[in-house]
């Protein structure tokens, strides 16, 4: 039976600790990342929507490097949008600067009413490389 491992990155934001959960959870070779959003350390939210989105992909990119992942590893993606047909084309931009080229993990893109304060959400399940 497979064991849960909290993951959290280095300098982690204040929300984890206000909202009491985990960044990742590594279960066997599979890490489920909580959503992230484009928070400022001290969790606020980024006023700037393509700012926000780029906090959301920085703040995913080092949850995954704490668990020894990279955009490479990640087979699925849910994002979530308070306003889906005008977020839509910054957030492809920022996306495809982070994942890169093909082949794409699975993508489902959710419009929501509320994100606590923010406008933007991204989680994403990846596969744990095997050591070396």
């Amino acid at each position: 039976m497979s064991t849960r491992e909290a993951i959290f990155p280095a300098g982690r934001h204040a929300l984890y600790e206000e909202h009491r959960y985990s960044a990742a959870i590594r279960s066997g070779d599979l890490l489920f990342v909580s959503g992230q959003v484009g928070s400022r350390v001290d969790g606020s939210p980024e006023p700037d929507f393509e700012r926000q989105v780029q906090l959301a992909f920085d703040n995913l990119t080092a949850v995954l490097k704490a668990a020894g992942c990279t955009f490479q590893d990640i087979v699925d993606v849910t994002t979530f949008h308070t306003d889906p047909q005008a977020q839509l084309e910054t957030v492809m931009a920022v996306r495809q600067k982070a994942i890169g080229g093909a082949p794409y993990p699975n993508w489902t893109a959710v419009g929501v009413t509320w994100l606590a304060g923010f406008d933007f959400e991204i989680k994403v399940i990846a596969r744990v490389p095997q050591a070396a």
